[in-house]
């Protein structure tokens, strides 16, 4: 998912001289640190705190993908199934499904020509490409006007082949598109009509020292997938000055016009590729019965998340109350929006009082994103679960696939290649469950949040049967969950069915249900931690998964499939 703007530190207490029309509250503070106690087969919301505060602890540096954070956080969640006793299922007999990423560095040697001079790699531009490089000979450059305008979109004509060169977006709406999370149909628009492009070549002022260096030389989480040599060129992303634009184009970028015709490019363009660690975690705690238990009920979560914060450190209370009065404000307002004016009005008049949060610790500076949320909620939980299966008698009769997967923060990448190269049959996977963010939930957290909160994505679009299964566990629980489906709707612009795991799975046709208490102020900051997490409710969540693996592992017959399968290479639609 993408990660949001975070504001400098020193404006974020500055908000603390502002008016009080809103102020921001802090709900009673768990410990900055939790010594851990053993674990036992119940799920508890004290299990759930101490396996948290060890994987979103600030030792794991963010989890993300490509670091040693990763690394570690993995190698705890596989000392855990050893304990525990589960059957590895990952690669060669052991629990880890290795994931083939790389980093790719831009070689400063790299040329392009035109009529009338050369640009060169590092000065005049930048080259970055996620897949197969495509070769650009005599490629005709267009002028496509200002990025993420809608209007007088080019036609497929215009675009196939060449090299469209656009204004940088302004600064309201750079960096607000993109990733995985939904935009509007006029953007969505914007983005196909520069498929078939052989390149989009973005005008920046200057390229930045921090531009070149991250291109030079990537940091160790600026990872994706291995290309595959079958495929073709992935799209090529090029970051130029105002003087290659007018060397490309033939006149001042300012002076032309959506759509002329520019000049015939050459490029050679080097890159230098770096295999980087990845690893999804899988295990399986076998079935009972002597031919179900060859069947699956799949339970993941991603043990990934974003890693450290570049730049300079931010202070954590501050961002934290500011960004809870804010979402409690705004909620989720959806790219291609903007607040209304009375919104932006509240949250301007944001008051942060630090007074009572000083008196319970320091200021502290924080460059680290835990993600004990996301997904550290759902990682643990499934340990929990993990234990739960493990030690109870007698056994489902169906076996229960545990996957934690890598990359998902990188575009669904380890879920995507454990479900193309699944280390039991696919089609003996009856069912997967997905928990993403389940650690939240309140109303503190979340418009229209509470105690009994939960939110359900994809139960239906696959298996009526399986909707409905968990509506029926869920009222026999002690204490059901009030459902909220409005995430769940065709075309919801948060695209929230496309944006976690479980979509990795229902493009094979594997029914599905993703269970997530939603966003919140906290989500992709250096805010998400431990101490924040609602662990009665995580734990209540957390039964109510297992109970719903329990009741479609004993099933007589798999979740019947009743609704239309996709097509597992097309685009997810909301």
């Amino acid at each position: 998912m993408p990660r949001p703007r975070l504001l400098p530190c020193v404006v974020l207490l500055a908000l603390a001289a502002l008016p009080t029309r809103v102020a921001a509250q802090r709900a009673a503070p768990l410990p900055l640190k939790h010594r851990p106690q053993p674990t036992t087969a119940a799920i508890t919301a004290a299990d759930l705190m101490t396996r948290l505060y060890i994987f979103a602890d600030d030792s794991m540096m963010g989890r993300e993908t490509g670091t040693a954070g990763h690394l570690k956080s993995t190698d705890y969640i596989v000392s855990e199934l050893k304990r525990l006793g589960l059957e590895p299922a990952g690669d060669d007999g052991g629990y880890i499904q290795n994931v083939p990423m790389i980093r790719r560095a831009f070689d400063p040697a790299s040329l392009i020509t035109v009529q009338g001079g050369t640009l060169h790699g590092g000065s005049d531009f930048l080259a970055s490409a996620r897949g197969v490089i495509g070769s650009i000979d005599r490629a005709q450059v267009v002028f496509g006007g200002t990025a993420l305008d809608t209007t007088n979109l080019l036609t497929p004509g215009q675009v196939a082949g060449k090299i469209v060169v656009v204004r940088a977006p302004a600064d309201g709406q750079r960096g607000g598109f993109g990733g995985r999370r939904g935009a509007g149909g006029a953007l969505r628009a914007y983005f196909e009509s520069l498929n078939g492009a052989a390149a989009i070549a973005t005008i920046v002022d200057e390229l930045s020292a921090q531009q070149v260096q991250a291109a030079l030389r990537p940091r160790d989480g600026d990872v994706f997938m291995k290309p595959n040599d079958t495929a073709g060129p992935a799209p090529l992303n090029l970051t130029i000055t105002p003087q290659a634009a007018e060397l490309l184009l033939g006149v001042a970028p300012d002076a032309a016009t959506k759509g002329q015709t520019g000049k015939a490019v050459r490029a050679t363009l080097i890159f230098h590729d770096q295999a980087a660690p990845a690893r999804n975690v899988v295990a399986i705690v076998r079935g009972g019965d002597t031919t179900l238990r060859n069947e699956y009920v799949a339970i993941g979560s991603h043990n990934d998340h974003t890693g450290l914060l570049q730049g300079q450190p931010i202070d954590h209370d501050s961002l934290h109350l500011y960004n809870a009065a804010r979402f409690a404000i705004v909620g989720l307002v959806s790219r291609g929006e903007q607040p209304t004016a009375e919104q932006q009005a509240d949250v301007a008049a944001i008051h942060v009082n630090l007074d009572s949060v000083r008196k319970a610790h320091p200021a502290r500076a924080d460059s680290i994103r835990n993600g004990a949320d996301d997904d550290g909620s759902g990682s643990v939980a499934m340990l929990e679960l993990a234990e739960a299966f493990a030690k109870s008698q007698p056994k489902p009769k169906r076996s229960i696939l545990f996957v934690w997967h890598a990359g998902e923060e990188k575009g669904l990448l380890g879920s995507r290649w454990f479900a193309d190269h699944p280390t039991v049959p696919r089609d003996a996977i009856v069912a997967q469950l997905n928990m993403d963010m389940v650690g939240r939930g309140a109303a503190r957290d979340i418009p229209g949040g509470s105690a009994d909160y939960l939110q359900l994505v994809g139960s239906r679009r696959l298996s009526t049967e399986l909707g409905d299964l968990v509506e029926t566990v869920n009222r026999a629980e002690a204490r059901p969950f009030k459902l909220d489906y409005q995430f769940d709707a065709p075309g919801h612009p948060e695209n929230i069915y496309c944006r976690s795991d479980h979509y990795s799975y229902a493009r094979y046709g594997i029914p599905i249900v993703f269970f997530t208490t939603g966003l919140h102020g906290d989500y992709h900051q250096v805010t998400d931690e431990p101490e924040y997490i609602d662990y009665p409710h995580m734990a209540r969540i957390s039964k109510l998964v297992h109970d719903v693996a329990l009741r479609v592992a004993n099933l007589d017959h798999r979740p019947v499939v009743d609704k239309e399968k996709p097509d597992p290479n097309a685009p997810c639609r909301q």
